[in-house]
């Protein structure tokens, strides 16, 4: 099964953010930042704060193919 983040890219294209913002602003580590980029997994609590900082549910950012 793979990971898609294709739903939190279009998020971030929509608000006019970058994969730096979410170093910067939403807190998270270049590395895990660098994983979800390979599509690989993340943890439940990188996905809450991505669903906080991005003000949607966690259904919108990642999906499983």
């Amino acid at each position: 099964m793979m990971v898609s983040y294709n739903g939190l890219w279009k998020i971030m294209i929509d608000k006019g953010l970058q994969k730096q913002d979410l170093v910067s602003k939403a807190g998270l580590s270049s590395a895990t930042v660098a994983k979800m980029g390979k599509g690989e997994p993340v943890s439940n609590k990188v996905l809450e704060k991505l669903a906080n900082f991005l003000e949607c549910n966690v259904g919108e950012i990642i999906s499983f193919e």
